[in-house]
């Protein structure tokens, strides 16, 4: 099992399958790395798939340092350096997309691009606040099993799926867990996306109207991007996996093309 040693001897766990143009992907709160089962399986043939989990997340060691954006995105830069890659293509799914962002803003020149999936550069609407919220309280008084199983279900597309997504994120610490949830809610990267020079795909669902906004702001905002929208809602990477491992496929050969890897 592939761990990492970072600071404080925090354990991070990785996996890498393929080879190829790098990319590298962030899971949101209590859900892991398998999160993207799907994109490890179908773009490992074209592509060198980086997956880690999160500390106190799944497999990962729990974190004394508590958990921020920057702190994952220094984690991301350490798995980089360990992996020997200089540059790579940084996805992440809803909150990890934020995480995305961060690492952009602080490690430009180790990035090639980013992918945001269902994401956002801040969180300002009260429904979503209220969701967070509420997860916040959850983790407060302990109930790892009822947000490991709310999570998983949720992004779940089969039963086989789902066992493996609520093993895993029962492996969490729910400290760091919470941690993640309520740095969320003060993450604001929207008044420095002008400074991503980096070329961005967002994917949305058609029926995640909520997150429309967001894909508004970024798109508008963001200096060099590409928006997709997707017939689904807001959990892309296991209900419409065949649609979005397309779209990074095509984005990421576009502007990197890949001979390395079987394209």
């Amino acid at each position: 099992m592939p761990m990492l040693k970072l600071d404080n001897d925090v354990n991070l766990y990785y996996s890498i399958n393929g080879k190829g143009t790098p990319i590298v992907f962030i899971h949101p709160p209590v859900i892991t790395s398998v999160n993207f089962t799907y994109q490890m399986e179908e773009l490992s043939k074209h592509f060198q798939i980086i997956t880690f989990d999160i500390r106190g997340h799944g497999l990962s060691d729990f974190s004394k340092s508590p958990l921020t954006y920057p702190l994952i995105a220094k984690d991301i830069q350490a798995l980089l350096d360990h992996l020997q890659i200089e540059k790579a293509y940084i996805c992440g799914y809803s909150s990890g997309g934020s995480i995305v962002l961060e690492y952009l803003l602080t490690f430009p020149d180790r990035a090639l691009g980013g992918i945001l999936v269902s994401g956002m550069p801040d969180v300002n609407d009260e429904y979503l606040r209220k969701r967070i919220s509420m997860a916040i309280k959850l983790a407060e008084a302990g109930a790892k099993k009822v947000l490991a199983w709310t999570i998983s279900i949720g992004n779940a597309n089969t039963k086989e799926l789902f066992k493996i997504m609520f093993s895993e994120a029962c492996k969490g610490d729910i400290r760091n867990m919470e941690q993640y949830f309520r740095y969320s809610l003060q993450y604001n990267c929207t008044n420095r996306l002008e400074e991503i020079p980096h070329p961005i795909l967002l994917v949305y669902g058609n029926k995640d109207k909520p997150f429309h906004q967001y894909a508004q702001l970024l798109h508008e905002k963001l200096p060099n991007n590409v928006i997709l929208f997707i017939e689904e809602n807001h959990r892309i990477p296991t209900k419409a996996a065949k649609e979005l491992n397309e779209c990074i496929k095509q984005f990421c050969l576009s502007h990197h093309p890949n001979p390395d890897g079987n394209s």
